[in-house]
């Protein structure tokens, strides 16, 4: 092995230079000159003899064809440590590779209604000011009708500089939320099955997260299950609140299971926020989406919670526009003013001609709200319709639905599958859901998710029986979803 020193080779001919690090350290090359801070291996080849190991000087006529570094020290930052891995890239891997019907993601494969698409058009071909920079916490006619349509849900009166952060998308939300007030070793709670990225954004800010489950009770003999037969266990949920608890998540309606809490399961939550001074970061972003008479209620709306709610909001969900990316969080200024710290150091600003057009959205909607003109009221009815005729079809070849209150999602027992065919391909310790998601999308054609994704590792065993349906889908959607399973159907008759 070489030792540190500076020799002037000759190059007797062109050569190829490999540059290797030993013991994992930097060597750098600036102007032609490899720079060793270190002992160094050059694996050197010549045509006409062999030159000597060492770290060298090189002459600046030599050019270097090939030069490789690598750092000994880790790379990532420490709060990437465990969260590198994301289910979803697998499975929209497998979507586009077999000829599936995609059932699995989140999003509406049908147009935005007409006055979003037109607003969005005048966004970007009107003034073209709209083109620049815009105020960095928030388009200010955004903010304002923001403040306006939703100060009168909430019953309060809202600040639209103070109370309103227009974020990308109800993620950067999230993400701006859990870096401005989760601290090393604060704890948070989450109730699951939770949207995914919950846990990663409490660990990434250096949180712990303290998982409570939703149980679910079994259905009348006969009948379907309802996602409102998932509670929380009061005295359980109680003993997770600790000294160290800064957060309690809350998403209603809930993703993946369509549930959306009662006004006293609210109060139960509110009470003990309270009784523990504890945060509640609320992810509303479905709450237009309510069927079957439920009502979707906001914590922040019920006694003393105003004071440590921040509400989180969604125009791609509330307009079936999830490209647009604009989302927003509300709270009281002693809160979100440190969202804001985060925000301005980070992303800064978001896209101006998307807000403008989710500000002409929310003025449409004020002018119709309540009215059958709302979309807010049509997108639900039409959903309701698109839930429905999805359950019957699953129902066809043995899956069981629970009947979801709101959202864009279903999820379905696979139990009768995992009784009769339980050695699918996959890993050992892998979930029975994930392989059975996997089985259907390669031999069934329908793309679904694995449920056990949306809990914590030590209770993914628990509940690897269910997958989740999006049925916010076009007709031609359902249609061939329909197709793939009257086959499915035929193969399972005797």
């Amino acid at each position: 092995m070489p030792t540190a020193s500076s020799h002037l080779l000759r190059e007797p001919s062109p050569i190829v230079l490999s540059v290797c690090t030993s013991l994992g350290n930097l060597c750098r090359c600036e102007r032609g000159t490899i720079v060793a801070g270190t002992t160094v291996l050059l694996v050197l080849h010549s045509s006409s003899s062999a030159l000597r190991e060492s770290s060298v000087t090189w002459p600046s006529r030599l050019h270097l064809r090939t030069r490789r570094l690598i750092m000994s020290k880790q790379l990532q930052a420490r709060r990437l440590n465990g969260i590198d891995h994301n289910p979803w890239v697998e499975f929209i891997r497998l979507a586009k590779e077999y000829d599936v019907v995609n059932l699995g993601q989140g999003f509406p494969d049908f147009s935005p209604p007409d006055f979003a698409v037109q607003a969005f058009q005048q966004a970007t071909s009107g003034d073209f000011m709209l083109n620049q920079y815009t105020m960095a916490f928030g388009y200010p006619p955004l903010t304002k009708i923001l403040a306006s349509f939703f100060g009168k849900l909430l019953g309060q009166e809202l600040d639209p500089l103070k109370n309103m952060l227009v974020t990308v998308g109800a993620y950067g939300a999230l993400f701006t939320a859990f870096q401005a007030l989760v601290d090393e070793g604060d704890e948070v709670i989450i109730i699951e099955p939770a949207f995914d990225c919950y846990e990663p954004m409490t660990l990434m800010a250096g949180g712990r997260p303290v998982f409570v489950s939703l149980k679910p009770s079994p259905a009348a003999k006969g009948q379907l299950e309802s996602s409102n037969d998932w509670q929380l266990d009061p005295t359980e949920l109680a003993s997770k609140f600790t000294p160290r608890t800064k957060a309690l998540v809350l998403n209603t309606p809930n993703n993946p299971l369509g549930k959306v809490f009662s006004k006293k399961e609210l109060e139960l939550v509110a009470d003990l926020c309270q009784q523990h001074d504890v945060l509640c970061i609320s992810d509303e972003v479905y709450q237009w989406l309510v069927y079957d008479g439920h009502q979707h209620v906001s914590i922040a709306s019920l006694p003393g919670m105003w004071e440590r709610t921040l509400t989180i909001g969604s125009a791609g969900k509330s307009f079936s526009a999830t490209g647009w990316k604009v989302g927003w969080v509300m709270g009281p200024d002693r809160i979100l003013k440190h969202l804001r710290t985060v925000h301005q150091n980070s992303i800064f600003h978001c896209p101006t001609q998307a807000q403008a057009a989710v500000a002409q959205c929310f003025e449409r909607e004020q002018q119709h709200f309540g009215q059958p003109s709302s979309y807010f009221l049509q997108l639900p009815q039409a959903m309701k319709l698109n839930r429905d005729h999805m359950i019957r079809s699953l129902q066809s070849v043995g899956l069981k639905p629970l009947i979801p209150q709101g959202s864009y999602f279903l999820i379905a027992d696979i139990s009768d599958f995992k009784s009769k065919m339980p050695n699918l391909p996959g890993a050992e310790d892998e979930p029975y859901d994930r392989r059975f998601a996997k089985w259907m999308i390669k031999n069934k054609g329908l793309v679904a998710i694995p449920v056990s994704i949306f809990f914590s590792q030590p209770h993914q065993k628990d509940f690897d029986h269910y997958i989740r349906f999006c049925f916010v889908k076009d007709e031609a959607t359902l249609q061939a979803m329909d197709e793939r399973l009257q086959k499915w159907k035929k193969e399972l008759q005797p």
